[in-house]
Order: structure tokens, then sequence, then C-alpha cells
């Protein structure tokens, strides 16, 4: 107890100064493994989302361009009443009022009056495959696309440019707004139109009327009842019919298929067959899974009932399963020959709904024949209605491109011309959006989980944001067996593992601040951690350098480390406790204590059995005082402890112990939760030496931490022990 009290105390920082200089930086390396990490998460939502956006995109209606471009001339002045005359154009000003004309609405209207029936067609080939079947051409009216006319730089040249969803669209709109343009100007120099021009106007606005009238006409009868064609009505209907008898055949042979199903079930019910021989029973996705599973817990019982009783608890669980499955697939079957049922009836409502259908259709069929006759007339008075509309309105185009011929300063450069290809959607700027917008979900996802995920990973989550020195990362030594590597540096063996063990060691002593005698309590977050298998090889590489160690086995609710020794656990700190406590004497040889010797320095003291409640012991100042006189006897006291998150005996240990490792395993514990008991550990005055990182894959230790230089060091170290 003296030599204790002359040992300088621990000074660890203080808790709210190690929190302050938790603070999260990342570098370029990390978000690195950030993404690697997370790649099978974020990748394919990336590729999801990118590939959704870009088959939306690219499923638009593809809309095609064209343009025709003026040229405005400068021609010889013309002299007229003694003054100088010129109509051309003088300067910005004159074109971009000539852009403001070909936006205009009146020429827009001038436009739509322009079109001959065959080009209107033209114009609404597009829009009529998107409409309703029989809708009128009538109501989708005249679609011209978007137009703008632009000004060529540095030039007197003005583009006309058109994009519809039709090609040959786009290039007859182009042309019509050249050509209601340089009508426009024609009409705009003349002053006044001459009485040929007025009287040709005339009749083509009582000609207009009158084919508007015989339009009204046949598009008012195709709609009273309801004609898009008669024609095409026929064909219409005589394809519906078709395929209304086709889907009919299907619906009867379905229906015929489900009534076997049916009677087949019935007949086996009735009979007290298996229902399990009905393929359609033993194909069920649900019975077979329930099936597989009864199955497999009657065999699992059949092996318990050769160990157990019949009333032993895992016989009445595995019975209490096996009822419970048998219940479910009950159910199953049930619900199985339910849906049965219900396609049955489903299977009668479309043959009955097929049949309706195709009586109608027949009635349809009949009434079109009826209503051809006076369709056909009506047809033929539109017809010569517009014939002769067209013909005045051409005779009017052709005398006012003769009347003002002489005295239109512009010329039509380039007339449009269809194009072959779109140009929307474009599939290089969406195949970019597409790449961007997929990069963005990697990175967002990756990140974001990154920040959601609070599982100790790296070396990073050791050193910056829990605060602590990173000790040591042991590899993941799960292919090993237990009895090998619990004694990695107590049998001298060459294998994975042992150079990041002699790396902890050295840790060990590079941070602690105490001297020999002292002692190390190990804990960790949770249990499976590993904490058992960092004490064993830690105490073997102390003894392995020539300090007499003694580990000690304090998980007294769950103790293990006399397995891993293949020792008996029948003396230890328990029947030390339970037969008085006594101090007296050499504690190394006490018999109620049973220290054994597993290896040359190292020595082990059992728990002595298991304790529901072992803080009696733990909290008795006899305890402390046992500490105290074990580190007379031995250079180094190793601890193992429970883990601190399942009970609260690692911190009533603590107290008596002079330093602590914690041990962490790869993406198990919470950093919040190794945070919280890191700093409980500070609070109670303990010197925390560092954090031990357990259970990385080779790769993982690669790329999961910044401990690669090491790689050389060990292989050093490792030569020379």
């Amino acid at each position: 107890m003296a030599e204790a009290a002359l040992k300088p105390p621990p000074v660890p920082p203080p808790p709210s100064d190690r929190e302050d200089e938790v603070v999260e930086r990342r570098t370029l390396r990390d978000y690195y493994i950030i993404l690697r990490e997370r790649v099978w998460i974020a990748l394919p939502l990336a590729l999801l989302v990118a590939v959704g956006y870009g088959y939306w995109k690219l499923r638009e209606e593809p809309r095609y361009a064209s343009f025709a471009t003026f040229q405005f001339e400068k021609p010889d002045n013309i002299v007229q009443g003694g003054r100088v005359y010129d109509p051309t154009v003088q300067s910005e000003y004159d074109i971009n009022t000539y852009i403001q004309i070909l936006g205009s609405a009146k020429l827009s209207a001038n436009v739509q009056e322009s079109f001959s029936q065959e080009e209107l067609a033209v114009l609404r080939r597009a829009a009529l495959r998107r409409a309703q079947p029989n809708t009128p051409p009538a109501a989708i009216g005249v679609p011209l696309g978007n137009y703008w006319a632009e000004p060529v730089r540095n030039s007197f040249l003005i583009r006309i440019n058109v994009h519809h969803d039709d090609p040959e669209a786009a290039a007859l709109v182009a042309n019509h707004i050249a050509q209601a343009f340089e009508a426009h100007i024609a009409d705009t120099l003349s002053g006044k139109n001459d009485i040929a021009i007025k009287y040709l106007r005339e009749q083509a606005d009582r000609l207009k009327k009158e084919t508007e009238v015989a339009d009204k006409k046949m598009q008012d009868y195709m709609k009273q009842y309801q004609l898009l064609a008669l024609d095409a009505n026929k064909d219409v209907v005589t394809d519906r019919l078709k395929r209304i008898t086709g889907n009919l055949t299907d619906a009867l042979l379905a229906l015929r298929a489900v009534e076997n199903q049916v009677r087949q079930i019935e007949e086996f019910v009735a009979q007290k067959k298996s229902l399990f021989d009905i393929s359609f029973i033993s194909a069920n996705g649900a019975v077979a899974a329930l099936r597989t599973q009864l199955n497999t817990l009657k065999l699992e019982q059949e092996v318990l009932a050769d160990k157990y009783l019949e009333r032993h608890p895992e016989m009445i669980k595995s019975t209490a399963k096996i009822a419970t499955t048998q219940d479910q697939l009950d159910k199953a079957i049930e619900q199985a020959i339910a849906e049965l049922r219900t396609r049955h009836s489903e299977a009668q409502q479309s043959v009955r709904t097929f049949e309706t259908e195709k009586t109608k259709a027949e009635e349809e069929s009949l009434r079109l024949g009826d209503l051809s006759v006076e369709y056909s007339s009506l047809k033929r008075e539109a017809e010569a209605a517009r014939n002769n509309y067209m013909q005045v309105l051409d005779r009017l185009n052709q005398t006012r491109t003769t009347t003002n011929f002489d005295k239109i300063p512009i010329r039509k450069l380039d007339a449009a011309v269809p194009t072959p290809n779109p140009v929307s959607p474009n599939r290089n700027a969406i195949t970019r959006t597409s790449i961007g917008l997929g990069v963005l979900i990697f990175i967002g996802v990756a990140v974001g989980l990154s920040f959601i995920d609070d599982r100790i990973k790296s070396a990073w989550d050791v050193e910056s944001f829990i605060g602590a020195n990173l000790l040591g990362i042991i590899p993941d030594l799960a292919a090993m067996k237990d009895e090998e590597k619990y004694t990695l540096l107590l049998d001298n063996a060459q294998a994975p593992g042992v150079e990041a063990f002699l790396s902890v060691y050295s840790s060990i002593k590079i941070h602690s601040k105490l001297d020999f005698p002292k002692s190390i309590l190990v804990t960790s977050t949770i249990p499976g951690e590993g904490k058992t298998l960092i004490s064993c090889n830690v105490a073997g590489s102390f003894a392995r350098h020539g300090k007499k160690t003694l580990v000690i086995d304090c998980d007294l609710r769950r103790p293990m480390l006399h397995r891993h020794f293949k020792q008996q656990n029948t003396s230890g700190l328990i029947t030390w406790f339970e037969g008085g406590a006594s101090l007296e004497g050499d504690l190394a040889n006490h018999p109620s204590l049973g220290i054994i010797k597993v290896g040359e320095n190292l020595s082990l003291l059992c728990s002595g059995g298991r304790s529901k409640s072992p803080t009696e012991l733990l909290e008795s100042p006899v305890f402390g005082q046992l500490l105290e006189r074990l580190k007379r006897e031995y250079d180094l006291v190793i601890v193992d402890s429970p883990p601190l998150g399942a009970v609260t005996d690692s911190l009533l240990i603590a107290e008596r112990i002079d330093e602590v490792v914690y041990v962490c395993r790869f993406n198990r514990a919470y950093r919040k939760h190794i945070r919280l008991y890191m700093r409980a550990l500070r609070n109670g005055k303990n010197e925390i030496l560092g954090v031990v990182l357990n259970g990385l894959s080779p790769r993982r230790i690669e790329y999961y931490s910044n401990y690669r230089y090491y790689r050389s060091y060990k292989k050093y170290y490792g030569a020379q022990t």
C-alpha cells in the first residue's frame, strides 16, 4: 500500500478539454473510404435515378427544327417627284422592327389561313397520333409549333426558326411564315391595293366562309354520330370486333382452366386426399416455404428428442414452433384456395364483359353502314367549297406578288427543308445531365450514410472523433482456432496478427506514463468485441519481453479466460472472497486464489465460478487491497472486465486500476456510446492509454486506416523479436 501511495497519480486531461478537441476534419482519403465502403448501396441508387431520368427525358416527344433565311438588299435609289425615295433597310432598328412583325399575332393569323387541306393534314399528323381515339382534326386546330426570328450577327440577314413535332411540318411552317412576311412587306410598300386584289380578297373571304360552313356541317355530323372518318371508323370497329372475339376465346379458355382446378380441389377435399398432390397448392410460394420450414422443425425435434426428454424446455419450444408453423401452413392453403376462387369469379366476369362488348361492336358495325350515304354527300360538298377557296386564294397570292415584285427590298436566301434528326430530346445533353445527376446522387448518398452510420470503423473515428490514441489495429482472426489465437504471443507463433499485438505492446509502453509495477484494465462497449483476445495476447506480449505478468478474469458473470488457457475454474476471486478474503502469506501460492502459471512469466487468476451480483466483491475495499498486493508480486496486472455497455462492473473495477485499454470491434459499437463511456472513465480519474481497433480484414486495414506506414515497421519489429 505504501508503494502505491508513492506512485504519481495519473493526470488525464480534463474531460471538457478533450471534448473541445474532438473536431470532425476529414481528408480526401477519408471521403474516398466512405465512397468505397458504401459503393454497393449508393451506386445502384445513383444508377436508378440517372437511368430513370434519362429514360424519362428520352421519352419526350421528338422536336424537329427547320429554318428559312431572308436577306435585305440595297437596290438603286428611286427618284419620285423630285426627291430620293429609298425603301430598303437602313439600320439595325429596321431589322428589329421586322423581327417584331414576324412574331406578331396578325402575321400568325395570316399564316394559319394560308395552309391548304393537305398541308393542314401534315401539321396535324403528329398531334393526331397523340390524341384520343375519334378526335376530329378540327378540334386540334392549326399547330404551328414554336417559331421565332433572330438576326444574324454583323449582317442584313434574318433567320426564321421553327420547332415542330413533325420534320415536314417544321419546314412547311417556316416557308409559310416567309411567304406571309413577304406579303406583309409587299402590302406595306404598295401603299394601297388595286381593284383586282380587293375583289379577289372579298371573294376569298366569301368562299372561306362557305368552306367553313360546309366543314362545320360535316364536323357536326361526325360529332353527332361520333365519327372520326367513316372508313376509318369501320376499320376500327372491325379490328375491335376481331380483338374482342380473340379476348373472349382466351377468357373462356382461362375460365375452363380455373374451373378444372377448383373441381380438382373439391374432389380432393371430398375424398380426403392430400392437397399437396395438387400442383397449384404445392407450387404456391407461401405453402412451399412453410411446408419446408415445418419439415425442418420436425427434423430438429427428432434431433432434440435424442438429447432431451419430452418436457424439456427445448422440446416444448420445438413443439410450439411446429404447431405454430402447421397452423400457418393450414392458413396458407386456405388462402391459396381463396385466391383460386377469386380468380374463378374474375374469369367468369371477364367472359361476361367480353360477350357484352362483342354485342355492342356488332351493333356499331351495322350502324356505320347506314350512316355512310349521308356522310359521303356532306364530304363532297365540303371538298368542292374548299377547292374553290384555294383557287381564289392562290390567284390572290399571285396577283400580290406580281403587283409588288419590283418594290420588295427583300430576298429569300434559303428555303426551309425537313431535317431527319430531331433537335430534342438532345441525347448528348441528357447523357451529360444523367451522368452528373448520378454522380451527385452517388456522392450524396454515400456521404449522407456516413453521417447516419455512427459505428466505429477507422483510425479517424478513434483519433479525431472519439479523441483517444489508436494503440493498434488487430486483423480479423476468425479463421484461426480458439485454442491458437488466444496464446499467439505465449506460444511464439508465426501467424497473422502477431506483429499487430507486438505493435499494441509498443504503443502501450509509449503512451504509458507509469512505471512498473502497475495494473491495466481491458474493457469494451458491448460483448463480442474481442477484449478477452486482446487481454490474453497483450499479457503474452509483456510476458514475452520479460515482465512478470498476471492476467485476472474479472468478468464474474461470464468468465472465459480459464477455457482459453485450458484450465479449471474451481478457484479464484469468488472462492477467495467467500473463503474470508485473506491477504496473508504468499498470494501467488494462496490456495483460495489458485493462481495458475500458464507460461513463462505469465500467470492466470480465474474468476472461481460465476456470480449474478458481483458488485459486493468489486465494491469491497478488500478487492482494491488484493490488487495492490498482487502488484507487489507481479510487474504487470492485466484485468479482463465485462463490457461497459452491458453492466457497470467495469466502472467499479476501473476505480482501482492504474490504466485502461479500450477495445473496439470494427463496425460494431457506436461512436457516441464509446465517447460516453470514455468520458465516464476519464471522470473516474483513469489514465486511458488508448483504443485497440479489432476485427479488420487485411483489405480493410489497407484502406480503412491511416496505418499503412506501420507495415515496414511491423516486419522489422517482428524480425527483431
